[in-house]
């Protein structure tokens, strides 16, 4: 089952001050929407999902990550993927398509990630939030590359779709301040080349 695209969408925030200070360069954040028909809408509990994970999955992938590149070519330093399902599916249906790496992969390499992509899946109605998490795309203890980006569609996802989005960002948070998470393993005598801490 081929993926039926409604609409996409593409979001550029420019932030030229933040804390009333000028931000110099200004950071970019970008995001890349699909508004698409959930292939499992009406179909009851779906045992199997992959079929269409694999007819969607690299598809999606591909189409936002050029809108993506379009913006930022070479630029981009922070990455991450969401997902927001109508009111008739399961959040495990926008899992199934971000999740997979037929999907998330066409970003990953295009890009020459080492980090895993940050995420967020959720269900909601028509104009729902949707939050896209962001991090380093090399580096995920890189705190000043932690960000989100928050928007909503106000006529999606309708019952039947899902919203499926990558983010990405070029420069850290305004500002940044807050050290990174090496420091604290350091501090804390801990392994700094684990910096989840785990």
């Amino acid at each position: 089952m081929p993926v039926i695209i409604r609409r996409t969408l593409l979001q550029i925030q420019d932030t030229f001050q933040d804390g009333g200070r000028e931000v110099s360069p200004p950071t970019k954040l970008v995001a890349a929407l699909a508004i698409i028909k959930n292939p499992w809408s009406g179909r009851g509990f779906v045992e199997d999902l992959s079929p269409e994970i694999l007819d969607h999955g690299p598809h999606l992938g591909k189409v936002l990550t050029d809108m993506i590149l379009g913006v930022t070519g070479d630029k981009l330093e922070g990455y991450g993927k969401a997902s927001v399902v109508g009111s008739g599916g399961e959040i495990e249906h926008g899992q199934a398509l971000t999740h997979t790496l037929w999907f998330g992969n066409q970003y990953r390499d295009a890009v020459s990630a080492k980090s895993y992509l940050a995420f967020a899946n959720t269900r909601g109605a028509m104009g729902a939030p949707m939050m896209i998490p962001l991090m380093d795309k090399d580096d995920v203890g890189r705190r000043s590359h932690y960000q989100t980006i928050h928007l909503n569609v106000p006529d999606a996802p309708a019952e039947d779709e899902i919203i499926v989005a990558l983010g990405a960002s070029i420069g850290g948070n305004p500002h940044h301040r807050i050290g990174d998470r090496y420091k604290d393993l350091r501090d804390m005598g801990r392994d700094v080349d684990n910096p989840a801490g785990v």
